[in-house]
């Protein structure tokens, strides 16, 4: 699996992070066309080579005419709607900033529904954020790590005037989440920045062991006497964790997601359509999620070559905006079905081989089922006659020890 690092030695914002992924391989023709897949008219993008004390950087400007409207969220909402992105790919987005629209809120004592965007609704910062989650999707990234954020200090020119370091939009955002104050008087966090990371990072503090496979340098717009002001984003691909190794176990894939705000219905008669396509076995069970809110935790077990058809499935069925995965091993049991005939029907045995050669014996439910609807007996009476005619079928001597 492959994992974003993002090195915040002087913090991180929105332009920055752009061109950090550019300098990690995301070609720059595909942040310039950006604009045109979001229906952006008149802004373009220009990507060049800079310096910051040390260090060769790109660096990213966001070029647009002049705008007279604060955005609402329904109307960021709309354009990342129509944008020629993924569904996954806008659906992130919209989770960034809806996120930075309740910290909005929170700051001004409005509403999600009603606060202005002010300056994190402009067109840059539209181009920022979903150009940060499309630039992560075309790398690989499927996790992302981050270390303690250093916030700057002393105070930053608004909309609203002067207001200190960070940001009330940032400090709201950062909570939960390491910082540090310094290393300079300026503001390094910024509400852009904030966000993505607040809704993007999953493990705060080192990442864990990677084979490092590329390294983008992005360069914030000012250029600070006291140190480079650069954000570095490292890409690798996790080192598979040292585990136990089950002599003749397989490889599955494990497919996992938590869900508080779907139709439970919805999500149950997915499990169905899962096995349909092919998965082993999907599961659902009952969790707490954040705030309080009940939700369900589905779990998925398919062969690693299903994942990501089956993820995608998950994705396009439910609302939620993001499914994990792994592989595990997975010891089975030899098995067989075999038909036994009771006094009402036959009925079918899955027989399992246990590694001492004992054989285990269960009726298969949907045929017990089907002979007690026709017979009119009762399930257990059908299902007890079904083990007793092939514990007899098994007869006698080492290969018919068997357990009920």
């Amino acid at each position: 699996m492959r994992l974003a690092y993002f090195d915040c030695f002087s913090g991180v914002s929105g332009d920055m992070t752009l061109a950090a992924l550019v300098g990690a391989g995301w070609p720059a023709a595909e942040l310039q066309a950006l604009p045109a897949r979001l229906g952006l008219e008149g802004v373009t993008i220009e990507v060049t080579d800079v310096r910051r004390g040390p260090f060769a950087a790109k660096h990213v400007n966001v070029l647009f005419p002049p705008q007279k409207a604060h955005r609402h969220l329904h109307h960021i909402a709309a354009i990342l709607e129509q944008a020629e992105l993924p569904a996954h790919v806008r659906a992130r987005a919209l989770q960034v900033f809806t996120k930075l629209a309740e910290a909005e809120a929170e700051v001004h004592g409005s509403t999600v529904q009603k606060v202005h965007f002010h300056e994190v609704g402009a067109v840059d910062a539209i181009i920022d954020i979903a150009g940060a989650i499309a630039g992560l999707d075309a790398l690989g990234v499927t996790s992302v790590h981050a270390g303690t954020l250093p916030l700057g200090g002393g105070t930053v020119m608004s909309e609203h005037g002067i207001i200190p370091v960070p940001a009330p939009a940032t400090a709201f955002l950062l909570r939960g989440i390491p910082v540090r104050p310094g290393p300079i008087d300026a503001e390094l966090v910024t509400p852009t920045g904030a966000a993505l990371l607040a809704t993007l990072v999953e493990d705060w503090g080192p990442p864990p062991p990677y084979v490092l496979r590329a390294v983008g340098t992005g360069a914030g717009t000012k250029d600070f006497k006291e140190h480079p002001n650069v954000l570095r984003v490292v890409v690798g691909d996790k080192l598979a964790a040292t585990a136990l190794t089950l002599p003749g176990a397989s490889e599955v894939a494990v497919l996992e997601t938590a869900i508080d705000d779907d139709n439970p219905q919805f999500v149950a008669a997915l499990c169905a359509r899962l096995i349909a396509a092919g998965a082993h076995d999907a599961m659902l069970a009952p969790v707490t999620m954040k705030k309080g809110r009940a939700g369900l935790w589905l779990v998925v077990v398919a062969a690693p070559a299903d994942a990501q058809r089956l993820s995608s499935l998950i994705l396009a069925e439910t609302t939620t905006l993001g499914v994990r995965a792994r592989i595990e091993q997975r010891m089975e049991l030899p098995r067989e079905l075999v038909d036994v005939q009771t006094p009402w029907g036959a009925v079918t045995v899955k027989v399992a081989a246990l590694p001492d050669g004992t054989r285990r014996g269960q009726p298969e439910f949907e045929s017990v089922r089907s002979v007690s609807e026709r017979s009119g007996r009762p399930l257990r009476e059908v299902s007890e006659a079904a083990l007793v005619a092939w514990r007899a079928a098994l007869g006698p001597g080492p290969g018919g020890r068997h357990q009920p």
